[in-house]
Order: structure tokens, then C-alpha cells, then sequence
């Protein structure tokens, strides 16, 4: 059984907003007269826009601190505000981000219990290798993981097929004796799916699939618990990924 992490296992995105009002609240507070909600609202409107394209994405998903910088700048200079001030105020964002972060509810007993029946696990993640690493490590999520396979150190990343095709390899494993759980449609469902794997989708807002998506999940949890009742993992031993 194949995982992501952002979102699916650590609250990492989940934290973006909270993360950037707390540290625009704090450089308000040095700025007699900034309105921090006008500030969040200045930055949120360039950081939708840089992560919008998707080659834009992928650059910056590797190189966060400096995506960071060309954010803030732009939305510093959007509120007239001194540039020289962007810097500092994206490194502040980017350890608050970091300090913010928690892992989801359910996670570890059912990565428990998926472990003690004898399932084999993957963690597929996109992002730089150093970030990744630390969230991995932070909550100790490397014991559950046979293999663990990062954007940033294998060199290519979801939705790019060979990435689940060396988790396959690693593994021994067909497509179909294999499944994927995460929380991104294009990523995490759609990719796997091209080649004959499983996906199961986490929508922990309980939105539902888009109209207009183009991915429709094998299954649809809004809990990471629920893998155990779709897997009946209470039959002993059962070797599937």
C-alpha cells in the first residue's frame, strides 16, 4: 500500500492560511497603520497565482525558501511596503509553517495496525528532500516504510509515472496487487490509476469529486482509518501492498 504525505499522513498545506496571518500579524505589529488582513490578503492573491502553473509548481516545491521570497516580494511592493523587509518575513513564514504542522488524526494507529498485519508500505512524496526528510522525521513515520520515495532526491515526482513505477520495482509488485491512498486527484488517483493501480482518494472536506474531474477514485474515505474496513485487514497476514 502506497502513501502520500502532505495532507494524507502530516497537516501541511492544511496549515498555509493560519501560518500566514500569524506572521503577517506580527510584522504588522511593526508597521503603525498596516491592516494585516490586507497584507495576508496581498500575499494569498500572488502565492494562488505562483502555484497555479504547473512547471512553476514543481520548481518551487523543490526550492520553497526561495518561492517564499518572490511571493512576499511581489506582494510587498503590491502594498507599497519596504522590499528589503520580504526576505525576512518569508524565512519567519517558512520555520511558523514548519512549527504549525501536525499529524492527522488516525495516522499512526492505523499505520499500527496496517504494520502489525504485515502489509507492505510505500510513502510517495513530492518536494525537496530536506523538508520531506524533516516532516518524515519529526513524527517518526520512516519505521512504517519499506521504501520512501521523495521528489527531490530521486529526481522526478507524482504525477510522473516513474515514480510509482520504481515503487512497483522496488516492491516486486504487479499494478493491480497495489494501491495508492492520497489526497491530490491528479497525483495521487489519476497517475496511479494510468497504470493499473488502485487509488483511493482522501476528501477530508467531504466536497466530493469536482465536476469537472477527470479522476474518478476506485474509493472515497474522509478518514485515513478507513483503509482498515475497505482492506479487512483483521484476515492475518495478508501480503498485499
Amino acid at each position: 500500500m502506497l502513501f502520500d504525505l502532505d495532507d494524507t499522513l502530516v497537516a501541511f498545506d492544511a496549515v498555509t492560511d493560519q501560518s500566514w496571518k500569524q506572521v503577517c500579524v506580527e510584522y504588522s505589529a511593526t508597521k503603525p497603520g498596516l491592516d494585516p488582513e490586507a497584507l495576508f490578503g496581498a500575499i494569498r492573491k500572488v502565492s494562488d497565482w505562483y502555484w497555479s502553473d504547473p512547471e512553476r509548481h514543481r520548481t518551487g516545491r523543490n526550492n520553497l525558501l526561495p518561492a517564499r521570497r518572490s511571493i512576499v516580494r511581489e506582494a510587498f511592493v503590491a502594498m507599497d511596503l519596504p522590499e528589503a523587509d520580504a526576505d525576512a518575513m518569508a524565512e519567519r513564514y517558512s520555520k511558523v509553517r514548519l512549527e504549525n504542522m501536525y499529524i492527522l488524526p488516525g495516522v499512526q494507529p492505523t499505520l499500527d495496525l496496517l504494520r502489525s498485519r504485515e502489509y507492505r508500505l510505500g510513502l510517495l512524496t513530492n518536494g525537496d528532500g530536506e523538508t520531506q526528510r524533516f516532516k518524515i522525521e519529526r513524527f517518526d513515520l520512516a519505521k512504517y516504510f519499506e521504501i520512501i520515495l521523495i521528489e527531490g532526491e530521486i529526481g522526478f515526482g507524482k504525477p510522473d509515472l516513474r515514480m510509482y513505477r520504481l515503487a512497483l520495482s522496488a516492491f516486486g509488485l504487479k499494478p493491480e496487487d497495489t494501491c495508492m491512498v492520497g489526497d491530490n486527484l491528479i497525483w495521487d488517483v489519476k497517475a496511479p490509476q494510468d497504470l493499473g493501480i488502485r487509488a483511493i482518494w482522501i476528501d477530508r472536506k467531504g466536497t466530493g469529486l469536482p465536476i469537472d474531474s477527470t479522476a474518478v477514485p476506485h474509493r472515497v474515505i474522509r478518514d485515513i482509518s478507513e483503509v482498515l474496513s475497505i482492506f479487512s485487514i483483521d484476515r492475518a497476514r495478508d501480503q498485499r501492498v
